[in-house]
């Protein structure tokens, strides 16, 4: 906002003392173009003694935001000093300017950290950071909620070009990954159980211990971790790009919402991937822990599946499948949100997606707890 006089007197903005030894002029242009010199001019003005001072601003031709801002900061210096400021001869409008000027300072200094904090103040402040994350997040989580019955009441809303985009790099690309990992636990749990079971003649319940190990807990989290790993980053680092490089300002302006085309493709295709690469990994779990029950144990692939059969009912795989559309929606929320909070540069990128990852792992931990208790209570 730049206010104008109808006169001119001087081409740049400027100081002077006046006749009386209290009282200081400001002249000339004390706007954008015409502060160029102004804050060294401020620096090193010779300020008339004396414990108030007056700043008179009737010779000033023109004053927007940035000379008052000049402004307002050498009278907050001389207030600092101990000195009284009082401004005279102000037009309207410049009073206004002013008042606008003095409540964003107010709000600033607010905002202003101090330099250094207590170990009380730095607890407060964690504490207070975390408040702020947890609330932009629910925020977040509600805008998304939004979005997704917006698009159920409005079909042609839903863009499935990106749907399946996702569902490829994030579902049918994790398969191998996912595979080795799930077959690489299956083995692992059947070696450390064989020993043991082998003691006692109970050769047979491996197939108890790898079935319900994988399909109620081991598959689901892991796949959800490596899920985390490798997708969620993957949408924080786009997401975050894109805002570096203005173009979620760009969609904003050409009127396509960025939570439609960037946030619910990722959900949803994580919603139907993350099951199925579950499924997947029960797989190739029970597959290693049959190839291990047999050459350590001696216990034949039938009499494997026979016992499996028998052992591992319906609603444990159902247990560990109903995890996972959870574990995806965590997932997907956890890593667009610090997308969204990328901000100063590439660098923010990188720690953002860092957060996001541990972000997202720490809360697939804390479900999968919750879950463990509340099915222990309905005993499932």
């Amino acid at each position: 906002m730049t206010i104008y006089s109808p006169r001119k007197t001087c081409v740049y903005a400027d100081i002077k003392l006046a006749t009386s030894d209290k009282v200081v002029n400001c002249i000339g242009d004390w706007t954008l173009k015409g502060v160029g010199n102004l804050e060294q001019r401020l620096t090193f003005f010779d300020w008339p003694d004396g414990s108030e001072l007056i700043i008179d601003l009737n010779a000033i031709d023109s004053i927007d935001t940035a000379g008052a801002w000049f402004l307002q900061r050498a009278i907050h210096k001389l207030e600092e000093g101990g000195r009284v400021v009082k401004l005279q001869g102000q037009r309207p409008e410049q009073i206004a300017l002013f008042k606008m000027i003095q409540l964003a300072s107010t709000e600033t200094s607010l905002q202003a950290l101090p330099s250094k904090l207590n170990f009380l103040g730095k607890i407060g402040l964690s504490t207070w950071m975390h408040f702020q994350q947890v609330m932009g997040m629910l925020a977040f989580f509600g805008e998304s909620a939004i979005a997704i019955f917006r698009s159920i009441a409005q079909p042609s809303r839903i863009r499935w070009s990106p749907i399946l985009y996702n569902l490829q790099h994030a579902g049918f690309n994790a398969l191998p990954i996912v595979g080795l990992l799930g077959f690489l636990m299956g083995i692992v749990i059947a070696y450390q159980g064989a020993e043991q079971l082998q003691r006692y003649g109970a050769n047979i319940f491996i197939a108890d211990l790898v079935g319900l190990s994988m399909l109620r807990e081991l598959s689901p989290l892991l796949t959800a971790i490596i899920v985390a790993g490798r997708s969620g980053s993957a949408f924080t680092a786009q997401i975050g790009t894109m805002k570096v490089t203005e173009e979620i300002d760009a969609l904003r302006t050409i009127g396509i919402a960025p939570m439609e085309l960037l946030v619910l493709p990722k959900l949803l295709a994580l919603v139907i991937a993350l099951p199925l690469l579950t499924v997947y990994s029960d797989m190739m779990g029970v597959i290693g822990g049959m190839i291990m029950a047999k050459s350590q144990l001696g216990v034949g692939y039938a009499e494997f599946i026979d016992r499996f059969d028998d052992a591992v009912k319906l609603s444990s795989f159902m247990v560990g499948v109903g995890k996972a559309p959870v574990f995806a929606v965590i997932i997907a929320m956890v890593g667009c949100f610090q997308g969204f909070q990328v901000s100063n540069g590439a660098d923010s990128v990188g720690r953002q997606t860092t957060v996001s990852v541990v972000q997202a792992i720490f809360v697939i931990i804390v479900a999968d707890a919750l879950f463990s208790v509340v099915f222990s209570w309905l005993k499932i």
